[in-house]
């Protein structure tokens, strides 16, 4: 266990494929680049970063819930379930530290579904449409609320 505050960075449904799926709009940049340049960056901002990823949803809530009290922050890329897991709003919104949603891709300039954010009713900012370096903006944005 890190003596450094951490940053739990989830990854939801097909995220597992980034940099292979659909470049055109993710980039080539793999959920293993993402997770070197967070921890990178944390160890810059005396932070701890733990990433995870899962394509189940009640994962995702079982990692939100087990981690409530011991991290100091989340960063979550729901991918999917952005748009339609009620359930997975209600787990955030029982986590007590500050959150940042990242979308890769702008979401607002794609399919009118993806539009509407259930998270983003939860969480304390939202980063989308700036690649993978959105976890990093993220990364930045928790070292400030969590100082």
């Amino acid at each position: 266990m890190s003596a450094l505050p951490t940053i739990l960075i989830l990854n939801g449904p097909n995220l597992n494929l980034l940099g292979l799926r659909e470049p055109h709009i993710y980039g080539h940049d793999t959920l293993a680049d993402v997770g070197r340049d967070c921890a990178e960056l944390g160890r810059t901002l005396g932070l701890h970063t733990d990433l995870r990823q899962t394509n189940a949803e009640h994962h995702l809530i079982d990692l939100i819930h087990e981690h409530r009290t011991s991290t100091a922050g989340l960063i979550i890329n729901p991918g999917g379930l952005t748009h339609t897991s009620v359930a997975l709003m209600d787990a955030l919104g029982a986590y007590p530290p500050p959150i940042i949603e990242v979308h890769i891709s702008n979401i607002h300039r794609r399919e009118s579904f993806r539009h509407h954010s259930y998270v983003s009713l939860v969480a304390d900012g939202v980063i989308a449409g700036c690649g993978t370096q959105g976890y990093r903006l993220a990364l930045q944005r928790l070292a400030v609320l969590i100082a």
